[in-house]
């Protein structure tokens, strides 16, 4: 009896060894049922944001359906604005501005953030100089007067909310992957590589920077939660989305709405961005202690 217990917890540590890190983290992130949640959610957005881009969901969201001020009811779920339109559908039809935006912003700031961080943190010097130099400069500028700053130049648009926020947003991984990249590059597999003839550019792009990719995938995941939160922002200015519903335009609509007790479509568009914002914080918790262990409980 004692034998076999022994042979059975001899292959659970076998099992355990032999998972990858990938394996062990999504393992890990099963067993968090707040995780599990907030994966369900983000689904769900992500779901609903391309069923409206391909128009079977909140197609016409401009349309009126009712009198103007209609407000929530078994007929009209959300209520409707001032022009007799859903409030429902304007608030579906921003998720897809919404998610366009956080996933968009992400992977520029994700491009920008990992190339420069590689190549300072591995050939250091005089480019590790100037880019430390350059991001440093770039971070002392206040993030919103930037941001602002920026979609002035860029104008209205969505494409201008894209480049502007995608521009403004890369300097945390930039640094974080300078670490990581300082940290593995002396390291025995780097220099293997070094040994069979890997050339720089190999060894950091096949080498260096997979083994911290979880860095990237942390920060992206907060990364696309900011990213909705400054699209909400910009849009709220009036420097934003155009043509189109998104959170920050209903928002702003509202506050005028407010003086005559019309509470819905605020409601609405911060009920549906606290929803998703929520979701993607716990999201990028639970990434971090599942893919970088030593980071737990901090």
């Amino acid at each position: 009896m004692e034998v076999a217990q022994v042979q059975s917890t001899q292959k659970e540590v076998k099992e355990q060894k032999s998972k990858s890190l990938w394996q062990h983290a999504w393992s890990s992130l099963m067993k968090d049922k707040f995780a599990v949640a907030s994966i369900i959610i983000v689904a769900v957005y992500a779901i609903l944001a391309i069923l409206c881009n391909l128009g079977f969901v909140a197609a016409d969201w401009a349309k009126e359906v009712g009198p103007s001020y209609a407000p929530p009811s078994s007929e009209y779920l959300f209520g409707l604005d001032i022009f007799g339109r859903s409030v429902l559908a304007k608030t579906l039809k921003g998720t897809e501005v919404a998610m366009s935006v956080g996933l968009v912003t992400g992977i520029i700031s994700m491009i920008i953030g990992v190339f420069l961080g590689g190549i300072a943190g591995y050939f250091g010097g005089k480019v590790d100089e100037v880019i430390v130099w350059f991001y440093t400069t770039f971070s002392s500028i206040p993030y919103i007067m930037l941001l602002v700053a920026i979609t002035f130049i860029l104008g209205k648009g969505i494409l201008a909310v894209y480049l502007a926020l995608g521009l403004t947003s890369w300097v945390n991984l930039c640094r974080l992957i300078r670490g990581e990249v300082i940290r593995h590059k002396d390291r025995e597999y780097v220099q293997a590589a070094a040994a069979i003839g890997g050339g720089d550019f190999r060894k950091l792009f096949l080498h260096i920077l997979p083994n911290v990719m979880h860095i990237v995938i942390i920060n992206f995941s907060l990364q696309f939660q900011t990213a909705i939160k400054s699209e909400v922002i910009l849009s709220y200015l009036g420097l934003g989305v155009q043509g189109r519903p998104s959170w920050g335009t209903m928002i702003n609509d509202a506050k005028l709405e407010l003086a005559r007790g019309n509470w819905w479509q605020l409601a609405a568009a911060t009920a549906a961005m606290f929803v998703v914002v929520l979701a993607f914080n716990t999201l990028g918790d639970a990434l971090r202690d599942a893919l970088d262990p030593k980071l737990k409980g901090k």
